[in-house]
């Protein structure tokens, strides 16, 4: 399947009526967008658009592109296709941190199909993930203004030491929740807010619209993650679209398990000083976790603390004047916690 086959095999999932809504209006700026990403996928060396169709055909609803478009449009922004094109740029940024992180963290399962570091390997996915890098970067300077470039070059290393700080703090228990919001805002709120400022940028709106994109998108970004962090210990594997209970397996800290480690015991502490620090589980401890997590109300505080960032992202928004956009992207942070209920 090459990558334009593969774009067109994934369309919106129609159950989910906030972000078919939002693929609705920004119809034909999406069909541009995903023009763009066939383009710059596309290279002589056979194996990157290869590997660049696989990952695109495992799905995923092109989210940050779409705050790009959607943020651009709501602003007024009509000078051409800077917004595609930025747009583009946002999802090959993403793309390349997925390739990395799941070879970092040896995942199997990526949207419910092999990951593409099990189907080409470790040295493919790490080489692709730098390709589209230096695609990103292109975007950058062809979009030629220096403020969208920093604003995009500056997420880029965000994510990186985002992810780097998650090295650093995996398996240890006394990581503060301080801690893991400042591990999510770096390797997953970073992108998000900067998908939403260029939309500002391009369209030359005042310093206080962009920041206000930029707190929309940061906010939604870290309850997006605190979501995702919360269904590896609550989905199906169908649903979740990879193996649940990942995070526990790698020592990740996460909330659910920063929530049920403060309120256990003594014996539980001792149960999770094993499988988290000192990665020592056996095949019955994710059942134990699971248990210790829902006798705790862990997944229930954590979507709360979700809701509350969702909450503070809508309100970013009230500055801008009523339209269709402003709602769907209000509405955007709403499904991001609905997703978990």
């Amino acid at each position: 399947m090459g990558v334009a086959a593969a774009m067109t095999a994934t369309p919106p999932d129609t159950g989910e009526d906030v972000l078919a809504g939002l693929m609705a209006q920004l119809q034909d700026d999406l069909a541009a967008c995903n023009t763009a990403i066939v383009e710059r996928m596309d290279s002589p060396v056979a194996l990157i658009p290869q590997l660049a169709a696989h990952i695109v055909a495992a799905g995923g609803k092109r989210l940050r592109p779409l705050l790009t478009l959607a943020s651009a449009r709501m602003c007024g922004y009509t000078g051409g296709l800077r917004h595609v094109n930025l747009a583009a740029c946002v999802e090959f940024i993403h793309t390349a941190t997925l390739l990395h992180d799941d070879v970092v963290d040896e995942s199997v399962l990526r949207r419910g199909l092999a990951s593409a570091n099990a189907v080409f390997g470790n040295q493919a996915s790490v080489l692709v993930g730098d390709f589209l890098f230096a695609r990103a970067f292109q975007l950058m300077v062809a979009d030629g203004s220096l403020r969208v470039l920093d604003i995009l070059s500056t997420a880029a290393a965000t994510i990186a030491e985002g992810e780097v700080l998650q090295l650093v703090t995996q398996n240890d228990l006394s990581t503060t929740e301080d801690r893991y919001l400042e591990v999510i805002t770096g390797k997953t709120a970073a992108l998000f807010a900067a998908a939403c400022q260029v939309g500002a940028v391009i369209a030359e709106r005042p310093s206080a619209e962009e920041q206000a994109l930029a707190e929309y998108g940061g906010k939604l970004g870290i309850a997006f993650q605190i979501v995702d962090d919360a269904l590896d210990y609550a989905a199906d594997q169908a649903k979740l679209g990879k193996t649940v209970g990942d995070d526990f397996r790698e020592g990740k800290i996460t909330l659910p398990v920063l929530f049920a480690y403060a309120a256990g015991d003594e014996a539980e502490r001792v149960f999770w000083r094993r499988t988290i620090e000192a990665s020592e589980q056996t095949d019955a401890d994710l059942d134990h976790a699971l248990s210790l997590i829902a006798r705790h109300g862990a997944i229930a505080a954590t979507i709360d603390r979700a809701a509350w960032f969702a909450e503070t992202a809508k309100r970013a928004l009230d500055n801008f004047p009523p339209s269709r956009l402003r709602t769907s992207l209000q509405d955007v942070a709403d499904y991001t916690v609905r997703r978990a209920r």
